[in-house]
């Protein structure tokens, strides 16, 4: 089944083809635009969406030699997300579904990133541990099957990819602060400033990352340290905490194999240190782990062929929450 996915959750505006589980064409635009206010302004994302649904969707069409004609139905993020955003989406692939008489299905965004790693690894075999680390989101899922996930875990209030943004302009940094914290890392000493480790022996899953933010804007304040080591320090504080909880997670539920994605998965620190455990860690592409459609069209023929799809233009958009 040749399947389109539209993704705008956020800033960046994805169209991908997915036929009998391979992805054969796909482009994702990121709105380099809200560098220049620090973050993501929603109003300023939907307007950048609606300008560039139709032109990446004729792109991926061209690239995968497909016409509107040859499309059996179309898969779109439904949330959560920026409700502005979604909702771009949302009716420009109904507006397609009307148009070319085809189904819609709606698609949860944190579902998608959870089924990602079988575009790659189709031999991938449950049970595993999902550490869902992006800009908005930081969890900890327990994926038992196909369409079967228990949420052990999230954060209490920062997700760590904000924990990095927000950590970011505080250092002076450009948005998004992921990578420009990871850049000026590599200069500093990661040992050389304490930073706290919120509730990571509280025996519980879950995050916290309010209080290591307020620490690091108590230590800029008072100016004794080089900014690369702070960012060194700040950033092992959060990978620390990250790694920490998957550890445990995966010790106490006698699980072998992880899978890390969401944005903040390309951390290479990150990376370094989960590659220390003795465990089998999967890292999807950083294409997949970033925000796609190639995993909303790859995750809306998996429902279609197992008929667990809700297929129908009556839904709309929710900006929390995984609804399946």
């Amino acid at each position: 089944m040749i399947i389109l996915g539209i993704e705008t959750s956020c800033d960046e505006t994805g169209v991908a083809i997915c036929d009998n589980s391979k992805i054969i064409s796909s482009y994702t635009k990121t709105q380099s635009i809200h560098t220049k206010f620090g973050g993501v302004v929603p109003e300023i994302a939907s307007r950048e969406h609606e300008k560039f649904l139709p032109e990446i969707t004729d792109k991926v069409l061209k690239d995968s030699k497909l016409k509107y004609s040859d499309l059996e139905a179309i898969a779109v993020t439904s949330g959560p997300g920026l409700m502005g955003s979604l909702l771009s989406g949302i009716s420009f692939a109904k507006g397609m579904s009307q148009g070319l008489g085809i189904p819609i299905i709606p698609i949860n965004h944190l579902e998608a990133h959870l089924n990602s790693a079988f575009i790659e690894f189709e031999a991938l075999d449950p049970p595993f541990i999902n550490l869902l680390v992006s800009g908005g989101h930081t969890q900890l899922w327990l994926v038992k099957d196909l369409f079967e996930y228990t949420l052990l875990g999230e954060t209490l209030d920062d997700a760590c990819g904000e924990a990095f943004d927000k950590g970011a302009k505080t250092l002076g940094l450009n948005y998004p602060g992921g990578p420009e914290i990871e850049k000026l890392a590599k200069k500093g000493n990661k040992e050389l400033i304490d930073f706290p480790r919120p509730i990571i022996n509280d025996g519980t899953y879950n995050f916290s990352f309010s209080g290591l933010k307020t620490s690091l804007i108590n230590c800029v304040n008072k100016n004794e340290y080089n900014l690369s080591d702070v960012a060194a320090s700040y950033q092992e504080a959060i990978v620390d905490c990250l790694v920490g909880k998957l550890k445990n997670s995966m010790n106490d539920l006698n699980i072998n194999t992880g899978i890390v994605c969401g944005g903040v998965a390309a951390n290479q620190r990150l990376r370094e240190k989960l590659n220390e455990l003795d465990k089998t860690i999967i890292f999807p592409s950083l294409k997949y782990c970033t925000d796609n459609a190639d995993m909303i069209a790859f995750l809306g023929e998996k429902k279609i062929n197992n008929n667990s799809a809700k297929i129908g233009i009556n839904f709309s958009a929710y900006s929390r929450g995984m609804v399946v």
